[in-house]
């Protein structure tokens, strides 16, 4: 098991097969997910695609998470909190600015994973919409709205990759996903998973 300490981000690989485990250690905590194609970095995670495919914006357990180019990349085998968000772009300096005039302004998940990711020859405009775990967006009535998590601590999601993938995690720097605080985020990568 690793850690992604608060505010922070870090980047890896998955091989094909392998499963890939977030958990959220002490509960109220969002971490902003995105993954692109080994091969090609041009093949990347597209919430645009999954929604389509899928038929839904409320994804979960059996569902698969889709490239840019109609592949499946990722598919959900267990789902602990089956709450999470698909909508919503990673939290950046400009996202401190215009939400938070008031607080320190913070690079967030989107600086976190442009610093991660460099490594591997992946820009920030390769950045894309991230599948945002655990995160809890309304859309009642046509509005976004950004609430308090509802996972708990210990609750946890499992990916399988469907490709060689790079792998972005953060564990989320933006207030309002989080509910006002910050925490780690725990994962690990194998091959195998014990399905709860």
């Amino acid at each position: 098991m690793k850690r992604i300490e608060k505010r922070s981000g870090t980047a890896f690989r998955v091989a094909k097969g392998q499963y890939l485990t977030v958990i959220d250690p002490e509960g109220g905590q969002v971490s902003d997910l995105v993954c692109y194609s080994a091969d090609d970095v041009g093949e990347v995670l597209s919430n645009g695609r999954t929604f389509d495919y899928e038929e839904t914006i409320r994804l979960g357990k059996g569902n698969r998470l889709w490239s840019n180019r109609s592949h499946p990349m990722l598919t959900i085998v267990e789902d602990s909190c089956e709450c999470h968000d698909f909508l919503l772009t990673p939290c950046s300096e400009a996202t401190f600015e215009h939400f938070y005039p008031d607080k320190p302004v913070h690079r967030g998940c989107f600086g976190n994973l442009a610093e991660a990711l460099q490594p591997y020859g992946i820009g920030e405009d390769a950045i894309p919409t991230a599948f945002n775990v655990f995160m809890n967006v309304e859309t009642e009535g046509g509005t976004v709205a950004v609430k308090p998590p509802l996972s708990k601590a210990g609750d946890r999601i499992v990916l399988r990759a469907e490709m060689d993938l790079i792998v972005g995690l953060t564990a989320c720097s933006a207030y309002a996903s989080n509910g006002g605080s910050f925490k780690p985020i725990d994962y690990q990568v194998g091959a195998d998973h014990d399905d709860r």
